[in-house]
């Protein structure tokens, strides 16, 4: 089966074509951060109109790269949620009338179903079960993973995702969006001090995260700093070994809660080289293995929903015609396949 995958949740219009017996055919993607730089954060409006522009022309590139026709695809898979509202529709127009055009099935796609199976995409993948930390902008959760649409929810952020946490930090900090990224990068010229973070949540049994906090211990370290570059980056080392510490500290309990030594990391801030070290340590302690998709399939690309949509068409599953995004939509509400 050749599925045209359709990814529009939020500032990156992913387009990719992925073949069930080939693999990956194709992978287009254009993001939207130059658009969103003046404004320190994505704007949803300029999202929408941006992915009005780009998907058509992306979606025809994709099509020449793979060197298919619209006789050849077999079914269309677009992120239906969860996301910008906006941003959500454009890919859920533009996949629904294609495949009522081409008379093939299309398939609603979970974005957080594509991020965790993003790993699927590689050589080496994971085996069924294990537990997945998502981690993102807009998500921090720890699933338990028997199978496609087999998902128990072990934890999740009760305010600030990691990934949120760590782009309110950075614009604190003066640093131009996106942020994460460069606090990151600017935390590799810290050096350890008597600068000490807190560890939310991590004193208590359970596996939740909290990082709202983190941002306003940031907040209170910079206003008593001397705001010379070493002071800061001396900050963003604190924070983000903060932030590190937490998600391994929960990453290690779901492994021992669930008795499972296979851990995947999806989604943007599993590119952060700090916490991909400290989780090859955990995962070789306990004798395990951990998973991740290739960094351009870390942040929202089109390749996962393509992969995700695929498996679930090949099960025979499949939308109506009325087109409905879900902006908050709860992983545990996907059907197994």
């Amino acid at each position: 089966m050749r599925v045209l995958g359709i990814e529009t949740s939020c500032d990156e219009t992913g387009i990719a074509i992925y073949d069930s017996e080939r693999g990956l055919l194709a992978h287009q993607l254009y993001s939207q951060v130059k658009l969103h730089a003046d404004y320190g954060g994505v704007v949803p409006e300029l999202a929408s109109r941006d992915h009005v522009r780009k998907t058509l022309p992306l979606i025809k590139r994709a099509m020449q790269e793979a060197n298919t026709e619209a006789t050849q695809i077999d079914g269309i898979a677009y992120t239906a949620g969860p996301g910008l509202v906006g941003a959500l529709m454009v890919g859920a127009c533009v996949g629904r009338s294609l495949a009522y055009g081409w008379q093939v099935p299309a398939l609603a796609v979970h974005h957080m179903e594509g991020h965790l199976l993003a790993p699927m995409l590689e050589t080496e993948q994971p085996e069924f079960p294990f537990v997945a930390l998502l981690v993102s902008g807009g998500h921090t959760m720890l699933v338990r993973v028997d199978g496609i649409g087999q998902y128990q929810l072990l934890g999740e952020s009760i305010d600030d995702a990691a990934g949120e946490a760590f782009d309110k930090t950075a614009k604190l900090m003066g640093l131009d969006y996106p942020g994460g990224p460069r606090l990151a990068k600017l935390a590799e010229q810290g050096e350890p001090t008597d600068l000490k973070f807190p560890r939310p949540m991590t004193d208590r049994p359970g596996l939740d995260f909290s990082f709202s906090g983190l941002k306003t211990a940031a907040s209170n370290a910079l206003q008593k700093s001397a705001q010379d570059q070493q002071s800061l980056a001396n900050i963003a080392y604190a924070f983000q070994q903060a932030v590190v510490d937490t998600l391994v500290i929960k990453c290690r309990r779901a492994l021992q809660q669930t008795g499972l030594n296979r851990l995947v990391v999806a989604g943007g801030v599993s590119a952060n080289t700090e916490l991909r070290e400290q989780l090859k340590q955990l995962t070789q302690s306990l004798k395990g293995q951990v998973f991740y998709p290739r960094p351009e399939f870390c942040t929202d690309n089109g390749a996962m929903i393509a992969f995700a949509g695929c498996q679930r068409l090949q099960a025979g599953q499949q939308e109506g015609l009325a087109i409905i995004t879900r902006p908050r939509w709860p992983l545990h509400e996907l059907p197994p396949v």
